[in-house]
């Protein structure tokens, strides 16, 4: 089973980009904490409606929980082989309202995001379109 469940900090402003093929996606990295003054950064991805929602309503600094899987691929670069690994976001959870993504205190608010309108349920978005990879047979559709 590949599922990877995180929590962090946007270290940037995620971008919406589209393929060639005309799919939305947003690439961004989770500053995921380990200890006290410690950090992993964790490359994810994610598409479609959820790119489209996260890029929207997310911002440098705002704390997210995402769901997904490990996705790891490799290329060469200059010769060498390299390995790049990036969390394919299926779901995501609001974390925080949007005055306290300075991490000074105060209000924590969990809410799932369902599409429909703000009227959030108990279900975070799922995006299966690419659940299952051996149904991808365009490959230029993937910036990586």
């Amino acid at each position: 089973m590949n599922v990877v469940i995180l929590m962090g900090r946007m270290t940037r402003d995620p971008e919406l980009k589209y393929t060639s093929g005309g799919k939305a996606y947003t690439s961004f990295t989770l500053a995921v904490q380990k200890m006290k003054d410690d950090a992993e950064f964790i490359d994810c991805i994610a598409w479609e409606k959820t790119a489209e929602t996260i890029a929207e309503y997310f911002r440098k600094g705002r704390k997210i929980l995402v769901q997904g899987r490990l996705n790891v691929s490799s290329y060469e670069q200059n010769g060498e082989k390299r390995k790049s690994t990036k969390v394919v976001v299926s779901s995501f959870e609001f974390v925080e309202s949007s005055g306290t993504s300075n991490n000074n205190g105060g209000y924590q608010q969990n809410q799932p995001y369902n599409g429909n309108g703000g009227n959030s349920g108990s279900k975070p978005v799922h995006n299966n379109t690419y659940e299952n990879d051996d149904d991808t047979d365009d490959n230029e559709d993937f910036p990586f």
